[in-house]
């Protein structure tokens, strides 16, 4: 018993959502804007903004098949042996094509509709119609159906199936099977589009899901890259800055011209740091929209910067080789980068040591070699690089190089080899 009762409990579920419960899906129900075109400036007192070209051409057709069909069963009534009055063939007529004015915007509705005007229609007018199946009434029941499983959940339509299948085998029995062939194609090719439309629907969501995860990443590396700017720029100023201020009490002697130089070398410094910040920054808007688009540095600026390093108390030997001129903006930058980060690295952790930076281009590669010894490093300070080697390794592999980065003897060195394309 068991097995009976789930089978008609699993029966009974889409004839109650097809009869009585079940609604249809808003989701499966678009519009093209060429269906919905504005409304004329001329007809702008309406209440409506939009003309919905597919209900009005629902309503034209259920205009069409009621007085068509109409027409067709008076004259069947006239030819009809005894020919029959035509009481009630406006009725049959009207049950025969009202439905189909609901279908677009309650399919549901419209084929409850149907599957109780069709009977009652066929019971006013009987005989008028060989085969049984009036033409008015087979077209209108179609597009209802064709709506029903365009809109509708799967259980739903196969509830719609069975409904039509048991009524036309009781109204017309021994003629049900056109109704099962005609019902079974309109519902499939209706679940069919309404599967296509969904699938499409799903594709575009997931587009829209992937452009917002592409700019969220977007976001996100240009986050790590402004960090990474910031990172090399206050690195490298502040090292210079901490050096200089406890460096210059001790140069001046107590001299006041002698400190006075040295503060306003440390505020040079400053400046300098909150100029090239600003430069970071720059591709953040401000609030009145405009963005600072002054330049990245380049190894065009690698003399400032060895100057810098240099009062700091750096011993520093700069060797180029090769045309340096006309670098991807990029290349020059990341070049720029490790040898700031390099530098500063030797300043914090091997103060007054000695470095030798080698900058050459040999062919499509641009090679960055720079190595400092130990200087007078106090035994207390950390050997490592913090972030500054991560924010260099990501530079060059970002332009597709590669770094290697690791102690020498007593010192450090870092070499790096950058590509250069045309696309950097």
């Amino acid at each position: 018993m068991r097995p009976l009762r789930e089978a008609v409990a699993r029966l009974a579920h889409p004839l109650a959502e097809a009869l009585v419960t079940g609604a249809p899906d808003p989701a499966g129900r678009p519009r093209s804007r060429r269906l919905r075109p504005r409304m004329p400036r001329a007809l702008g007192l309406l209440p409506f903004r939009t003309i919905d070209l597919v209900l009005l051409a629902d309503l034209a057709l259920t205009f069409t098949l009621f007085d068509v069909g109409l027409s067709l069963l008076r004259e069947e009534a006239i030819r009809a042996h005894p020919p029959l009055g035509t009481e009630g063939l406006t009725f049959a007529a009207l049950a025969f094509s009202l439905p189909l004015a609901f279908r677009g915007r309650w399919p549901l509705a419209a084929w409850r509709m149907a599957i109780l005007l069709i009977p009652l229609g066929t019971l006013v007018s009987p005989r008028l119609s060989d085969p049984p199946y009036n033409t008015a009434a087979a077209v209108m029941y179609v597009l209802v159906v064709y709506a029903v499983a365009v809109r509708s959940e799967r259980h739903i339509t196969v509830g719609v199936w069975i409904v039509s299948v048991l009524v036309a085998w009781v109204i017309y029995p021994g003629d049900e099977a056109i109704v099962i062939v005609v019902v079974t194609a309109t519902v499939l090719f209706g679940y069919n589009v309404r599967a296509r439309r969904l699938a499409i629907g799903l594709l575009a969501q997931e587009e829209r899901r992937s452009r917002q995860a592409l700019a969220g990443q977007a976001v996100l590396e240009e986050r790590a890259r402004i960090a990474r700017e910031l990172h090399d720029v206050v690195a490298h100023h502040m090292s210079v800055i901490a050096i200089q201020a406890e460096a210059v009490p001790l140069r001046a002697g107590g001299d006041a011209e002698r400190l006075e130089d040295g503060l306003r070398e440390i505020r040079a410094l400053s400046l300098a740091a909150m100029t090239e910040m600003r430069r970071v920054l720059g591709v953040l808007r401000e609030d009145d929209g405009h963005a600072d688009i002054a330049p990245q540095p380049g190894l065009g600026r690698l003399e400032e910067l060895v100057d810098t390093a240099r009062s700091a108390g750096l011993t520093v030997t700069l060797k180029l080789g090769g045309d340096l001129t006309g670098l991807p903006t990029a290349v020059s930058l990341s070049a720029y980068r490790i040898a700031q980060e390099s530098l500063s690295n030797a300043m914090r952790h091997a103060p007054g040591s000695t470095v030798s930076m080698r900058i050459a281009r040999y062919g499509a590669e641009l090679h960055v070699q720079v190595t400092n010894d130990a200087g007078r490093r106090s035994t207390g300070e950390p050997r490592h690089m913090g972030h500054g080697l991560i924010g260099m390794r990501e530079r060059v592999s970002v332009l597709g190089g590669s770094l290697w980065a690791g102690p020498v003897g007593a010192g450090f060195a870092v070499t790096a080899i950058l590509p250069i394309t045309e696309n950097t």
